[in-house]
């Protein structure tokens, strides 16, 4: 993760073993390489093609030296930027090997002209209920269709039998349910399950002094997609909210 002023970089580089990210080129160049794509369009071929300071070299030349010199593939994988135009982008590492790297990493937008630091204090929690609850989309409207008729088909599958108008009624319902369990401002807020993310938000705009809008999240989970996960990191981290709240 690295920020600076309205812009911030979440940025995942896959290394085969946790030897590697401990070492301290790796973590070196990780680091730098973070800071290069702040002034990148955000894209992972902006960032590999950029010019890496100090060196005649790229940023995927000089990963691919690290590469030779350590004796370990590693990959830049993914890259998100995020930008406000007033406000913060607040920012939750889980799994921490060094400042700002670790297993989890989570960036949250929040637009607003009010209190930086409790707007920075308000941010850090959605943050990390992110990194907890892993939700897929900021609203429903950022589901991707094809998910919504899967879980459609799953009702419809559970209620084969009852009328059809029934069933409509029923995966309608379900519908619903899953949008509030899976989309960041529906979902009940990790630090106070009573709620939802967005009446927290609007909560806080009295002692922000200014309305709060959450206009965009990243969360990156090392290896996500790649292969099964050994842990089960979403109940780590949310027994260490538990503990943080």
């Amino acid at each position: 993760m690295e920020s600076s002023g309205h812009y911030a970089v979440a940025l995942e580089v896959n290394a085969e073993t946790d030897f590697v990210a401990r070492n301290a080129d790796f973590q070196a160049f990780v680091r730098e390489a973070a800071k290069i794509a702040l002034n990148t369009d955000g894209s992972l071929e902006a960032l590999a093609a950029a010019h890496f300071p100090g060196e005649s070299v790229t940023v995927s030349e000089k990963l691919a030296t690290l590469i030779a010199t350590i004796g370990e593939n590693m990959t830049l994988r993914r890259v998100a930027k995020l930008q406000v135009e007033h406000g913060v982008i607040a920012s939750y590492v889980h799994g921490t090997v060094s400042e700002g790297l670790g297993r989890i990493g989570v960036l949250v937008a929040l637009e607003s002209k009010g209190d930086v630091e409790k707007l920075s204090t308000l941010g850090r929690q959605i943050a990390m209920h992110v990194a907890a609850l892993s939700p897929l989309a900021l609203d429903a409207s950022g589901i991707d269709e094809s998910v919504v008729a899967r879980e459609k088909a799953i009702l419809l599958e559970k209620h084969q039998g009852k009328p059809a108008n029934v069933q409509d009624k029923i995966a309608e319902s379900g519908i619903k349910t899953f949008f509030k369990e899976v989309t960041l401002l529906e979902q009940p807020f990790v630090h106070d399950g009573s709620k939802s993310v967005a009446q927290v938000l609007k909560e806080a705009e009295g002692g922000v002094g200014a309305p709060v809008k959450l206009t965009a999240f990243v969360r990156y989970a090392l290896g996500e997609g790649i292969e099964k996960e050994e842990s089960d990191f979403a109940a780590e981290v949310a027994a260490t909210v538990a503990g943080q709240s």
